[in-house]
């Protein structure tokens, strides 16, 4: 048995299928508003004989969409995984040495709405830090941590 096909042009391989991987095309592009955009990014490598569909196959790791592990041990894409508005959720990115920028969204309606208190209570670092923006369901918050 071999391992199964992930790039254009190898043979699918999984459960026997013989098709051939193909791309689809990129849909609804803004790459020439702030590249690189989601619909380049998202994978497009599909089965056109057993409809496996790459991005089907995606898993969330340490804050990123992962897709599956080739044979030589790499992944084939990775992305940050979406952001969740139903709640307060954010990514952590490096900043400084002694700080880091947490950026996410929060509900801004209904039962679960939260405010700036709320979101501060979850996000606030070591040493305390600063909103750079808050507001329409999104905010940026720089943490101190050292």
């Amino acid at each position: 048995m071999t391992d199964p096909g992930y790039e254009e042009g190898d043979v699918c391989g999984r459960n026997g299928c013989s098709g051939v991987i193909a791309v689809a095309p990129v849909e609804n592009c803004s790459c020439h508003i702030a590249p690189p955009c989601g619909a380049c990014t998202t994978p497009r490598e599909f089965c056109p004989e057993c409809d496996w569909r790459m991005v089907d196959d995606e898993t969330t790791f340490n804050d990123f969409k992962v897709g599956p592990v080739k044979a030589d041990g790499s992944w084939t894409h990775y992305r940050p995984r979406p952001l969740d508005p139903s709640k307060i959720d954010w990514h952590s990115k490096s900043h400084t040495h002694s700080s880091m920028i947490k950026e996410g969204v929060y509900p801004q309606s209904g039962d679960d709405a939260a405010d700036k208190a709320a979101v501060l209570e979850l996000v606030k670092g070591s040493f305390g830090g600063r909103f750079d923006q808050f507001g329409n369901g999104r905010f940026k918050y720089v943490a101190y941590t050292d």
